[in-house]
C-alpha cells in the first residue's frame, strides 16, 4: 500500500533534518581551531586600539601615533565649523532634528539650541557638539 501525504512529508523532513546535521558536521571539520599554532592565534593591538597580526616590536608607532594626532586634529576643526541643514522634524516636546546637507545624516537640537525661531523645512545654519549617543546641532541660525 502507498504512503500517506503526511508519511511522505515526515519522511522529506527526517531526510533534510539528516542532510542538515552532516553539512554541519563538515562545517566544522573544515572550521575548527585544532592543529593550528598558537601564533596563528594570537591577536595584538595597535596604539589606536584596533587588532593587527603584527607583534608590538615590528608596528610603526610613530606613524601611527602620528596618523591619531592627525585624526584628533581634523575632528577639532570639525567642532569649529558651521555646517548647514534643513529642518525636517519639530516637536512640540522642545526638540527636532536637521537633516545635514550633502550627507543626509539627522542631528538632534534642542529648542534651547535655538539662536531665533525655526520652523519646519526652514534652512539653517549649526555648528555640531559630539555627546554620547551622537552629534547634536549648536548654536543654531536661520539661514534666510
Amino acid at each position: 500500500m502507498a504512503d500517506s501525504f503526511f508519511k511522505k512529508e515526515n519522511n522529506k523532513k527526517k531526510q533534510k533534518k539528516q542532510q542538515d546535521k552532516i553539512s554541519r558536521r563538515e562545517e566544522r571539520k573544515t572550521n575548527n581551531n585544532k592543529g593550528k599554532e598558537l601564533d596563528d592565534m594570537i591577536v595584538y593591538v595597535d596604539i589606536n586600539g584596533n587588532f593587527t597580526s603584527l607583534p608590538p616590536h615590528a608596528q610603526n608607532r610613530e606613524e601611527d601615533a602620528a596618523r591619531a594626532k592627525q585624526a584628533k586634529e581634523a575632528e577639532a576643526i570639525t567642532a569649529d565649523t558651521v555646517f548647514s541643514g534643513v529642518v525636517s522634524y519639530m516637536s512640540e516636546k522642545g526638540y527636532g532634528f536637521i537633516t545635514e546637507e550633502g550627507s543626509n545624516e539627522n542631528i538632534f537640537f534642542h529648542y534651547g539650541q535655538l539662536n531665533e525661531p525655526v520652523k519646519k523645512n526652514d534652512k539653517v545654519q549649526y555648528r555640531k557638539e559630539k555627546t554620547v549617543k551622537g552629534y547634536q546641532a549648536t548654536d543654531i541660525k536661520s539661514n534666510k
